[in-house]
């Protein structure tokens, strides 16, 4: 295992422990908003800091898991380019690896897409938006099931694993991302106090 594979797992372990240590404050509304999604511990921990900001405003919730999904993309992003510069995979390996840089690409497109139309969201753009942001939201989550389908039956390598864990986690995150946008696509903007 190469020192960039050792930081970027603590440095994972830390950013989630980090969030656990958040989830206590504000818990209430981070348990709620997370009790609609696949993966509850991690929606828990990725977003516990937004907590007290986002509380019960289902726009913000959506902006909020968007937004750290796209950080988590774009990291696993960086991870695998720098990967595919070290040249250490070969043949199918290789190739999928140079599929799955290509497919965050797309991945990272669609959830930056997502976010900015989630910041600029109003009542009067509200019905004629939303539908994209769950578009490009799904297909962010496709790009991330595509690179993942690349690496099949090729389960005996250490670098590949790596890698498969590092998408595996990305893609719990934008399932949790997913879920909460379709949330807000069902009940809508709510109005603040």
């Amino acid at each position: 295992m190469s020192l960039v594979d050792v930081l970027l797992m603590f440095v994972f372990t830390l950013l989630l422990t980090l969030h656990s240590c958040l989830a206590e404050t504000g818990g209430d509304y981070v348990r709620d908003a997370c009790s609609v999604t696949k993966y509850q511990d991690i929606c828990i921990r990725s977003l516990a800091s937004f907590a007290n900001t986002a509380r019960q405003d289902p726009v913000l919730w959506a902006r909020a898991s968007v937004s750290v999904t796209l950080s988590e993309a774009t990291n696993a992003s960086q991870y695998l380019t720098k990967l595919g510069k070290r040249n250490s995979m070969r043949g199918r390996n290789r190739i999928a690896l140079s599929d799955c840089i290509d497919c965050f690409q797309d991945a990272r497109d669609n959830l930056h897409d997502s976010l900015n139309v989630l910041r600029s969201l109003t009542r009067e753009t509200f019905d004629g938006k939303i539908g994209d942001v769950t578009t490009w939201v799904s297909g962010a989550l496709t790009d991330q099931d595509t690179c993942l389908g690349g690496f099949d039956n090729v389960h005996n390598i250490r670098q590949v694993a790596l890698v498969q864990n590092l998408v595996t986690n990305v893609t719990y995150v934008t399932s949790n991302a997913l879920a909460l946008v379709n949330k807000l696509a069902t009940t809508g903007m709510v109005l603040r106090a």
